[in-house]
């Protein structure tokens, strides 16, 4: 197998894990959108929002992979240096974005988040409005949690009526009515149990743009070494 044949087989092979990682980046989104909507009740409404931007880092990556490939298909330089000026620019903007996170990530923006998260909370548990109650369901039922920060605050809840039961969704097992024998209903409340999700979420988004940035240093390298060799072939064919 020839060198440029050779070279042109690792840039398809790191252009196809590309495309695998962005479509599994919409396919995460895709599927986390629901959940972020309904802790959105909790924790605000711009939780949704990381699923949204998921899918674009999905989308985007999978164009880029597209371009790539069409270049490396088409034995067209043009379109292999436009693929490798684009992942240069995306490599930089995630170079800043986590510039911008290191830099505001400090104690008091932290703390007014965790307190932001704390009173939409426990707001939306006082008063549950029947526009959330779905969500709120939902949640409980999905984190295993009850309350916003225990199951006691349903005893002080304007909204829920019965304050000698908490809703069914709060149950270990749930049943019909089971929400009246409070031994059987689970004790931790969402914020923890969101604030835990969320937590999780950061450090697994910062391993994929650690691995997503290392790749695509590697895919800019063997991009710059597949277009001089595509200008070299095609600067041999009119010689």
């Amino acid at each position: 197998m020839c060198k440029c044949c050779s070279l042109k087989c690792m840039f398809i092979f790191f252009n196809a894990l590309f495309l695998a990682s962005g479509v599994a980046l919409i396919t995460i989104g895709a599927l986390q959108y629901t959940t972020y909507l309904q802790m959105g009740t909790f924790a605000g409404s711009g939780l949704s929002k990381i699923a949204i931007v998921l899918i674009a880092v999905g989308v985007t990556i999978a164009l880029i992979s597209l371009l790539g490939h069409a270049g490396a298909f088409f034995d067209n330089s043009s379109m292999v240096a436009c693929f490798i000026c684009i992942l240069i620019v995306i490599i930089i903007l995630q170079i800043l974005t986590g510039a911008a996170f290191y830099i505001f990530r400090s104690r008091t923006a932290l703390l007014q988040m965790n307190s932001a998260i704390n009173t939409k909370a426990r707001l939306v548990i006082y008063e549950y409005s029947p526009e959330n109650r779905h969500a709120i369901n939902r949640i409980q039922e999905k984190f295993r949690c009850c309350g916003a920060d225990s199951s006691t605050d349903w005893s002080r809840s304007v909204g829920w009526e019965n304050h000698d039961a908490v809703p069914d969704s709060c149950c270990v097992v749930k049943s019909e009515g089971c929400g009246q024998n409070q031994e059987k209903v689970h004790t931790k409340g969402c914020v923890w149990a969101i604030k835990l999700f969320l937590l999780k979420n950061l450090v697994w988004v910062g391993a994929v743009c650690i691995a997503l940035g290392l790749t695509e240093v590697f895919g800019v390298l063997l991009g710059v070494c597949l277009c001089l060799q595509i200008k070299q072939k095609n600067y041999e064919n009119l010689g």
